[in-house]
């Protein structure tokens, strides 16, 4: 049900129901989801929740389009030119929870934002856009069903004297020196913090379905199960992220969903699974005609591969992920083959889908899953055709189109062509201003390597 929809007395019922199986919490953190996938808004006391619930409450609407640091660019002339109003954000039902990490006892509440003279949803929030995709999805007979599986390193809270961060050393034991890929000798050793972050996903609601040690030293990674509802896997990445660093932190570390933290180690990554199903929720990709349907959607996610790479690599540390192995650098598909932007796992039937592996953690989940879909629309809509599946390892080091770099990569964003049919061009070079102005903010002071080059 659409959070509008919900009848604001039953909205605050929920909160007394709550209240009344926790009658301990003092605060509340009333948040929504910004462009990067960070959660933005106000901790109140439990006393104010009243108001909460019935007349919601003002922050600033220009939060969405902020950069990595919660800072404005006046993006679109929002935040600056335009005074920086406020809008009313408003709590969403069903997404009330205890905050299991938190030191006082504490609720959040996932909230949406409206105009506040008008109520209407703001064009800017990333939830409306993976809104309207999937409407236009849902409009041409497409269904989604999607999964997200998300990577991060545990690190420690302390710096190095050079400002660069290091793998955190777990509770009882040293930091780890080496690379454990699906060990269970990992998931053991990191035992405590792993079962407090599914403990706190079961507290919240989260369908957890696995964790796994990765690649990288001091990497895992979170699987959520797939369900038939875009936005609230989106909303549940977004939310698993925060749990993840709340429960780090908890614990006297921290942890990063950087893109490429090491330049040595592999770099994170948010990949998504998707299949499609008709009105009986059967996989179309697993029945009669499925595999032309899967070409189809595939080919699609080819053709706005580049044109939505800034959606999928957004940051200055972003492209560092591509230098590393079993990253894509080019529109490459293949079956059972993780050296592919598109993998076809090994599945079956209601099982079959298709792996988009291109986005790093550092994405924002709804932004990013917007484009997927948009991809996938696209290619079943106008019956494109996927390239032939590449045979053993995929080329490293990008085709002729991969995008240079970020400016690269933003440009052709706003000048695509297929793009814009389903995510609006305004929002589009807002995204992509707030982004620039990031860029020119972090490069205004210098590196120390460029002493040692350039000196």
């Amino acid at each position: 049900m659409h959070e509008q929809q919900i009848n604001q007395a039953d909205l605050l019922n929920e909160w007394r129901t709550f209240l009344v199986a926790n009658p301990d919490i003092e605060y509340i953190d009333a948040f929504v989801i910004d462009v990067s996938g960070h959660t933005s808004g106000k901790r109140i006391p439990a006393a104010d929740a009243e108001s909460l619930y019935q007349n919601g409450i003002q922050f600033s609407a220009s939060c969405f389009v902020a950069d990595c640091r919660g800072l404005g660019h006046d993006a679109g002339g929002l935040g600056k030119s335009d005074g920086d109003p406020d809008g009313t954000a408003k709590p969403i039902a069903g997404t009330l929870c205890r905050v299991p990490w938190s030191s006082v006892p504490t609720a959040q509440v996932l909230c949406h934002m409206t105009d506040v003279t008008e109520g209407k949803p703001l064009p800017v929030d990333p939830r409306v856009i993976l809104s309207d995709v999937v409407s236009q999805c849902r409009a041409a007979g497409i269904h989604p069903v999607v999964a997200c599986e998300i990577e991060f390193y545990l690190i420690s809270q302390r710096r190095t004297d050079n400002g660069g961060i290091e793998v955190a050393s777990l509770p009882g034991r040293s930091a780890a020196r080496r690379a454990a890929n699906l060990s269970l000798e990992a998931v053991d050793e990191a035992a405590v913090f792993l079962n407090r972050v599914m403990d706190a996903a079961r507290a919240q609601g989260l369908p957890v379905s696995s964790v796994v040690a990765e690649y990288g030293v001091g990497q895992y990674e979170v699987n959520l199960r797939h369900v038939a509802d875009p936005l609230l896997a989106c909303d549940q990445s977004a939310l698993l992220m925060r749990l993840v660093k709340g429960v780090a932190r908890s614990m006297d570390m921290d942890a990063t969903f950087m893109a490429k933290p090491f330049m040595d180690q592999p770099g994170n990554g948010l990949h998504i699974h998707v299949s499609i199903v008709d009105d009986q929720g059967r996989n179309r990709f697993g029945g009669i005609g499925g595999e032309v349907l899967l070409h189809q959607a595939i080919a699609g996610m080819q053709a706005l591969l580049y044109d939505s790479f800034a959606i999928f690599a957004p940051n200055f540390n972003s492209q560092r992920r591509y230098l590393g192995s079993f990253v894509p650098t080019s529109r490459a598909w293949a079956n059972n083959n993780r050296s592919v932007a598109f993998r076809v796992p090994v599945s079956h039937g209601e099982a079959r889908r298709i792996e988009h592996r291109v986005a790093g953690s550092d994405a924002g989940p709804h932004l990013t899953m917007a484009a997927v879909l948009a991809g996938l629309l696209h290619g079943i809509t106008h019956q494109l055709q996927a390239t032939e599946p590449v045979d053993g390892r995929a080329a490293e080091g990008g085709d002729a189109e991969f995008p240079a770099d970020l400016m690269v990569a933003l440009n052709r964003m706003e000048s695509s062509q297929f793009l814009t049919r389903y995510i609006p061009v305004a929002f589009l070079k807002i995204f992509a201003d707030s982004k620039r102005g990031e860029y020119l903010d972090l490069i205004k002071d210098i590196f120390p390597q460029e002493y040692d080059f350039y000196v």
